[in-house]
C-alpha cells in the first residue's frame, strides 16, 4: 500500500509518501514541505497548496491519503489556517475516490513511538529509524507527514483497509474513482 501523509498548515505543509503494509517493511518514497508566504492572501496560499498536493498525488499515485486531524490549541488563527489547509488533501482524495483517514496527533505519536505524548524530536527520531533513513527529515512538518503515513499503514483499521483494497482494485480495473 502506498500512503500520502499530509501534515496540514498554511505556512508549512508537510508531505510524505510511504510504501508498505502490515507485516512488510516500510519504505519512504518521497518527503517534502510546501511553503507559502504569510504575505500572500489566503486564496493564493490555498491554491499553492492545492497545486503542489495535486502534483504529488499525480506523481506518486497513493492508494490512500492520511491527514492530521485538526484539534483545538490556543491560537484560533493557527487552527483556522490548519483547518483550511486540511481541506486540500480531503478534496484531492474525494476527487479521486481515494480512502481518506484522519489521525489525531496523539494517535500518530503512539503509533510511531509507543507514547501518545512524545515530542517532535522523538517522532523524528523514530521515523528516521522505522524508515531506515540516513538522515532525519527536516523540518518537523516533513517528519510528521511521514509519521502520518506510517500510522495509517499500521493503524488504518479493518474498515479503511477494506475500503482501500476495494479502491485499489477498482483503479487497477479502470473502474470509477478517477475523474
Amino acid at each position: 500500500m502506498r500512503v500520502l501523509g499530509v501534515d496540514p498548515g498554511l505556512t508549512r505543509c508537510g508531505l510524505g509518501v510511504v510504501d508498505g503494509g502490515m507485516g512488510r517493511p516500510l519504505r519512504m518514497v518521497a518527503v517534502g514541505v510546501v511553503r507559502t508566504p504569510a504575505s500572500d492572501g489566503i486564496g493564493e496560499r490555498l491554491l499553492a497548496l492545492q497545486v503542489e498536493l495535486e502534483r504529488w498525488v499525480e506523481e506518486y499515485s497513493p492508494d490512500a491519503i492520511a491527514v492530521e486531524r485538526v484539534f483545538a490549541r490556543g491560537d484560533v488563527s493557527t487552527i483556522m489556517g490548519t483547518a483550511q489547509a486540511s481541506a486540500i488533501p480531503m478534496l484531492a482524495a474525494a476527487r479521486r475516490g481515494l480512502p481518506l483517514a484522519m489521525h489525531t496527533p496523539s494517535e500518530v505519536k503512539a503509533a510511531v513511538t509507543g507514547n501518545g505524548r512524545a515530542d517532535k524530536a522523538q517522532v523524528t527520531s523514530m521515523i528516521t529509524r522505522i524508515l531506515k533513513l540516513t538522515e532525519a527529515p527536516r523540518p518537523a512538518d516533513a517528519a510528521d507527514a511521514l509519521a502520518l503515513a506510517v500510522c495509517h499503514v499500521w493503524r488504518g483499521g479493518a474498515r479503511s483497509r477494506i475500503e482501500e483494497a476495494v479502491a485499489v482494485a477498482a483503479r487497477r480495473q479502470g473502474v470509477g474513482g478517477r475523474r
